[in-house]
């Protein structure tokens, strides 16, 4: 099971690397996080993860990250990836080195409050449902500039840029106008005045998209099933 973690692991990275090259209008050379998406899957597959190289690992559910930080601690950058629930954010903050879901004012209040409480600046991304799912957590384009200047005022929170998921379409080709414009909306952020955050993060691309999504511009992917496997439930 190791080696084939490790082996797959190996895989997505050289993926990555791959893909980099085929860019056609991002720099070829900008770097790639891979973050390992570790739900559902037990603490010796992330070790196994560790050991073939993974720095960065992320978690959809607190409670289940909440356990494996326990165990596994501050040996990795935890990415907190799914929809949090503000009732669960106290315990996000205490271990969250990134939250990528953050999709509303409300919830970025609540998480300033509680990083606030413990001394800490958190860093986010903003979540954007820029195909406008109803089934999918998000802020629309047209409401992000006027989300990111409120945002930006918060002092316990540090805004590192945007995260979007695309579509599961069969096709996945039709997911590259989808990330194209993306980039090109971090593009804008960046140009915003706001002097309290630091956007270098585009978070986009999972396990069926992310080569694609690394072409079109995204600097960081969030893969789970192609390194570990299908879930266990």
């Amino acid at each position: 099971m190791g080696q084939e973690i490790a082996e797959r692991y190996q895989d997505v990275a050289a993926k990555i690397e791959a893909a980099k090259k085929r860019r056609t209008t991002v720099p070829k050379e900008a770097a790639v996080t891979l973050v390992a998406v570790t739900k559902n899957h037990d603490t010796a597959a992330m070790r196994e993860a560790i050991a073939a190289g993974a720095t960065d690992v992320g978690e959809n559910r607190v409670q289940e990250a909440k356990g494996k930080f326990a165990e596994i601690g501050n040996c990795v950058t935890w990415h907190l990836i799914g929809h949090l629930q503000t009732n669960k954010v106290r315990q996000a903050v205490k271990f969250s080195d990134l939250i990528h879901s953050v999709d509303s004012l409300h919830l970025a209040e609540a998480i300033n409050s509680e990083a606030a409480r413990i001394d800490k600046v958190q860093d986010i991304l903003v979540q954007v449902n820029l195909a406008r799912e109803e089934s999918k957590s998000g802020i629309y384009k047209e409401d992000l500039f006027a989300a990111l200047q409120a945002i930006n005022v918060f002092p316990n929170l540090r805004l590192r840029g945007l995260m979007c998921m695309a579509p599961n379409y069969e096709d996945v080709e039709m997911c590259r106008p989808l990330f194209r414009e993306m980039y090109e909306i971090f593009r804008e952020v960046q140009d915003l005045d706001l002097p309290t955050s630091n956007i270098d993060t585009l978070s986009m691309g999972m396990t069926h998209d992310y080569e694609i999504a690394v072409e079109e511009g995204a600097n960081m992917v969030r893969v789970g099933t192609a390194i570990f496997g299908p879930r266990q439930y």
